[in-house]
């Protein structure tokens, strides 16, 4: 079960990574220097919802974990912890952000949307699937 658990959350976390990774140029190289960083957090959040509730909702059918809440929430807060790694290693391969600029970004207004979109990352599992049990 474990096993089946830490897969569900390693492709929970590569489908929404991946939504987020594509989804990210277009925020930083197109809306950004028109619109501003929180206008433009605002316009990525929806979509990067989209693909957390998506997700949440069919990972854990497609990997086989069983229909309950401990599960869901263990697959939630395992891919948080990828993310944030995975978030760590690319902002300072992709932007040689060091890892006190990362965490000072959730001090700003877009860090604080970023913020509610990883608290919703974290939760969605358990949130979406509670009627499955």
């Amino acid at each position: 079960m474990k096993t089946r658990i830490l897969f569900a959350a390693g492709l929970y976390f590569l489908i929404v990574f991946a939504v987020g990774f594509l989804l990210g140029p277009i925020r930083v190289l197109l809306l950004e220097p028109r619109i501003g960083g929180l206008a433009a957090e605002l316009y990525e959040a929806p979509f990067l919802l989209a693909a957390i509730v998506i997700a949440a909702r069919t990972v854990p059918r497609m990997t086989g974990v069983i229909p309950d809440p401990r599960a869901w929430w263990a697959i939630g807060l395992a891919a948080l912890v990828m993310q944030q790694v995975a978030d760590l290693i690319v902002g300072q391969a992709l932007r040689g952000s060091s890892v006190r600029e990362q965490i000072d970004r959730f001090a700003t207004p877009e860090g604080a949307v970023y913020a509610a979109l990883l608290v919703a990352f974290a939760i969605m599992p358990a949130l979406v699937n509670h009627r499955r049990r």
